[in-house]
């Protein structure tokens, strides 16, 4: 397997594009199940480990997915089965994206239940929940999800999801489209990647209202047409390399972003002592000389978003005090902890709580990714640490990050791929 090796210490300074959102691309994706029309995502990150396997995905349902630089280009009009098996879908679980879609075009459809991160229960009731509101028969049966819809066609309902499930959200938004009436979900999730992908449904042809709220209306319509679609950019990338420059103590110019989908973060990251300065289709993110500690609670958007929790732990090792992180979202998300404590930092854990006590340095060391999200903090930290960091199982890394070694090394970054 290849490894990433860090030597740290070194300030970063540079320029960063973002990439288009991974969250964003794959719910879009999968939106293109609903014509028979080409339909075509500029800005989208094809490089991705996670858009190979949903691109192998639709394929096996009899989609042509063509990838070309940083356009996708997806036609459903092949589809031949509904069938999404264990042995692709346990890599993603995004791959329940197929559900809803599949289900308003086809009316039935049999998926395996979704792998990914190990980072706790991310059960999918309130999607199966919502889709028997709207008139869909489930059975679960020997790990896959058998669903049919009672009748010719999805019934306009009422519903109020029981949590804002972010997959949930969009899985129901995708089956309702071509629901027989209105249909309103409430207590929805209102992360930008929603609206992002509500607004490709619009411009398909769909009649969606409401998104960016915690209500969505949706009139039903008969068919959707093709369009060309612009994914947004990756707002958790975004991050992540804003953390680059406040832990090293760099300068990094993000460009193709915006700080307005990344209020709760950037305000955090301004009460740790790093200068955040919006400039056009962008923001210059400047660290300080000290890491003031701060705490932090994850929560659905517009709260702080727990796939940037540990990113901002690995700024937290270094702060001058003692910070408080508590995760509400994911109860195994402090898998990280060990690896980050094997580096030098002072992190307990305490139920859902990890109390993180600065340290005046870390010291590169040998680590192990965990998730996503977790090996990039080992990333950051390694930037930041005396000595060299070896990180493996990055395969983790290829699936939200596109060319991660290649951008750190434009700001300055000692950083390699090895193999073996």
């Amino acid at each position: 397997m290849d490894k990433i090796v860090i030597t740290g210490g070194q300030p970063l300074d540079g320029k960063i594009s973002i990439s288009g959102g991974k969250n964003a691309a794959l719910p879009l994706i999968c939106s293109a199940i609903l014509t028979a029309d080409d339909v075509v995502f500029e800005n989208s990150p094809n490089a991705l480990a996670d858009m190979e396997s949903l691109k192998h995905l639709l394929e096996h349902l009899g989609c042509t997915v063509e990838y070309k630089g940083s356009t996708a280009r997806v036609n459903a009009g092949g589809i031949h089965h509904q069938t999404a098996p264990y042995e692709i879908v346990r890599k993603m679980r995004a791959s329940i994206l197929v559900l809803g879609p599949l289900l308003a075009r086809f009316g039935q459809a049999v998926v395996s239940y979704p792998g990914g991160c190990a980072i706790g229960a991310r059960p999918i009731d309130v999607t199966l929940s919502g889709l028997e509101a709207l008139g869909v028969e489930i059975i679960l049966d020997n790990g896959y999800i058998h669903a049919k819809v009672k009748g010719d066609r999805l019934k306009g309902t009422h519903y109020t999801l029981s949590v804002p499930s972010w997959t949930g959200t969009e899985n129901l938004i995708m089956a309702a489209v071509f629901a027989e009436g209105t249909t309103v979900f409430e207590n929805v999730a209102r992360e930008p990647e929603v609206v992002d992908l509500c607004k490709c449904l619009n411009s398909m042809g769909a009649k969606i209202t409401g998104a960016g709220t915690s209500t969505i209306t949706i009139q039903g319509v008969d068919r959707l047409h093709g369009t060309t679609h612009s994914v947004m950019t990756d707002r958790l990338e975004a991050g992540t390399y804003a953390v680059a420059a406040a832990i090293t103590g760099g300068r990094i110019h993000l460009d193709n972003t915006t700080h307005e989908v990344l209020y709760a973060f950037t305000e955090a990251l301004q009460r740790s002592g790093t200068k955040v300065t919006p400039v056009p289709n962008g923001m210059i993110i400047e660290g300080g000389y000290d890491i003031n500690p701060v705490d932090i609670i994850t929560e659905p958007y517009p709260g702080f978003a727990t796939d940037l929790q540990a990113q901002m732990m690995a700024l937290m090792t270094l702060a001058k005090g003692t910070s408080l992180i508590k995760e509400t979202i994911f109860e195994n998300r402090f898998m990280h902890v060990p690896e980050l404590n094997r580096m030098g930092a002072n992190i307990a854990i305490q139920g859902n709580i990890a109390v993180v006590r600065g340290v005046p340095k870390l010291q590169g060391a040998p680590v192990m990714a965990t998730d996503l999200r977790a090996s990039v903090s080992m990333v950051l930290a390694g930037l930041a640490a005396e000595g060299e960091t070896v990180i493996s199982r990055i395969y983790h890394l290829d699936r939200g990050y596109e060319y991660l070694d290649e951008k750190l090394r434009s700001c300055g970054a000692h950083v390699k791929r090895v193999t073996g």
